[in-house]
Formats: structure tokens, C-alpha cells, sequence
């Protein structure tokens, strides 16, 4: 009898339907995503996983779920399989300024800043949960308006970090579909990209590519990232994926990194009902973000 991993021509293996997965192995799975990257994927979302699993074993002609569990953790075949199975799991869709709320705080935050202060120390920030960069770039192009509008050179430096290595890779590349832009003004557009030799793509201008640094970090490994002295940090929709007990555990080392005085900007309804003690909340109903609190001396 055929071992069960066996591959099958591609033409089968796209007609074979995979059973369910069963508690057990849906368990040991969940408790692999959280220990590894704190993805949490409660039982609702079970099909989800079932989902993003039968698609990568159709592509490989893994037959069976604890076949594949095996897989990804047998050796360093299995940390190059696990390192393509966590971007299925964890990249999302985004566009350029998709949350113009958000980008409104910041540049609010910006332009209110004194002046020679920015001469001074340039502002840093720092996009977490990158993704394939549509996000540190809304942000360089942001503040690169708003020193624009401060009569300044551009004093900023934007540091994007996310756990996908091939969503990096898209970042760096800086080409993107018409799809990702449809959120940008027509001005922004015009300005920042130009048309790539690929119908219905743009690629980003150097003007911006260069003012973003892209680094592969997992967010559950906080206290080892070198990002210190932050003035801006953006995190936003990466914390929905989270326990809460662990949302309030990354926020903590998110707080410690900022200046005092500096912004932390999360999704809506990422975090309720909760304070700490070095954050002030924004009082701005569009928007979910906090200040760091002046050191106590």
C-alpha cells in the first residue's frame, strides 16, 4: 500500500477533497499557531484552517492532516514548509491608505509637533505588521507631505516589520496592482508611482521606497527587536488574531518602545475596556490610539 504522503499527479490531487479535520488534530494545530506565532484561531474559525491547510497539501500531495503536522516540524524542510504555511495563514488583503482616520491622528500629530524639535531628532516610526508594505509607504508618503507642508527636508525614518518572508519580499519590490491604490487621491498617485510594464500594476517611486527599512520580525518575539525610541508606532488589524491576554502583552512592549510623548496607533476594537499606565487614550472617535505618559523622575 502507498504511504499516505505519496504524491499524486496534479490533475488527481486537485479533484480529491479533503475530509474534515477532527478535533483532535484541529487542537494540535491550534496549539502549534499559538505557541509558535500567538495566532489564535478559536473553533469558529475552523474551517478557515481546514481551508489554508487543504490548499497547501493539494499543492505538495499531502493526504492527510497529521502527515502534514509532521511535516512542518520535522527538520529544516519542515521550517521552509512552515515558513510558507504561516503567510497563508497570516496575510491579508490591504490597500494604501486604508484607513484614512487613522492617517488623519497621525498627520494631526505631525504637523502639531514643534518645529525645531523636529529639526532637531527626526521622526521614527514604525509600521508593525507590515505585510506586503502598502502600509509604511502610506505612512512615508504621509509624512513626506507633511514636511512638505512644515518646509522641511524630510527628518523621518520608517522601519516595517512583519513575520512573512515572502510579503516582505513583495514590499521590497514596491510593485503593486491598481486594486491596492483605489483608496489613494489621484494627486498621492501621480505623484508617488509610476506605471509598471505589467498592464494594471504600479511601481512605487525611489522617493519613497528608500525612506522605509523592511525586516522580518514575530511579534511574539517583541523584547528581542532593536526598534527603540519610537515616535509613531502603527499596529494596526495584527491584534485581532490575538488572546487578549496576549494583545495586552504586545502592547506593553509596543508602549516601552515609544518616546515619551509618542503615538500608538491600533485597530478599532482591538483593545476595550483597558488601561495602562504609561498610555494616555486620543480621545477621537474614529480612531483607536494612545500617547505614552512622561517618564516619572
Amino acid at each position: 500500500m502507498a504511504d499516505s504522503s505519496e504524491k499524486l499527479s496534479s490533475t488527481t490531487w486537485t479533484l480529491t477533497t479533503m475530509p474534515p479535520i477532527e478535533e483532535a488534530t484541529f487542537k494540535k494545530w491550534q496549539d502549534l499557531l499559538e505557541d509558535r506565532i500567538g495566532l489564535s484561531l478559536p473553533a469558529h474559525r475552523k474551517s478557515f484552517l481546514q481551508t489554508s491547510l487543504g490548499s497547501r497539501m493539494r499543492e505538495i500531495g499531502c493526504l492527510s492532516y497529521e502527515d502534514y503536522y509532521s511535516r512542518v516540524n520535522s527538520g529544516t524542510k519542515g521550517l521552509i514548509e512552515w515558513s510558507v504555511l504561516v503567510d497563508r495563514l497570516t496575510v491579508q488583503e490591504t490597500r494604501f491608505y486604508r484607513d484614512i482616520d487613522a492617517l488623519d491622528l497621525v498627520k494631526d500629530y505631525v504637523l502639531t509637533r514643534p518645529i525645531e524639535q523636529l529639526k532637531k531628532t527626526p521622526i521614527e516610526a514604525w509600521s508593525v505588521g507590515c505585510s506586503s508594505g502598502e502600509e509604511p509607504y502610506s505612512l512615508a508618503m504621509l509624512l513626506t507631505e507633511c514636511m512638505n507642508t512644515l518646509g522641511l527636508r524630510n527628518y523621518f525614518g520608517i522601519t516595517g516589520t512583519d513575520i512573512s518572508k515572502p510579503a516582505l519580499e513583495k514590499a521590497r519590490a514596491g510593485v503593486y496592482p491598481s486594486r491596492k491604490l483605489v483608496t489613494l487621491e489621484a494627486g498621492l498617485k501621480e505623484k508617488y508611482f509610476d506605471p509598471h510594464e505589467k498592464p494594471g500594476f504600479f511601481v512605487l517611486k525611489k522617493v519613497i521606497k528608500e525612506r522605509v527599512g523592511l525586516s522580518r520580525v514575530n511579534i511574539l518575539e517583541l523584547g528581542n527587536a532593536p526598534m527603540h525610541g519610537m515616535n509613531i508606532i502603527y499596529c494596526q488589524n495584527v491584534l485581532i488574531y490575538f488572546r487578549k491576554w496576549r494583545r495586552k502583552e504586545i502592547i506593553s512592549r509596543l508602549a516601552e518602545r515609544l518616546v515619551p510623548g509618542g503615538l500608538l496607533i491600533l485597530g478599532q476594537g482591538e483593545i476595550v475596556d483597558w488601561e495602562h499606565p504609561d498610555l494616555q487614550r486620543v480621545k477621537n472617535d474614529k480612531a483607536l490610539a494612545f500617547i505614552r505618559r512622561p517618564d516619572k523622575n
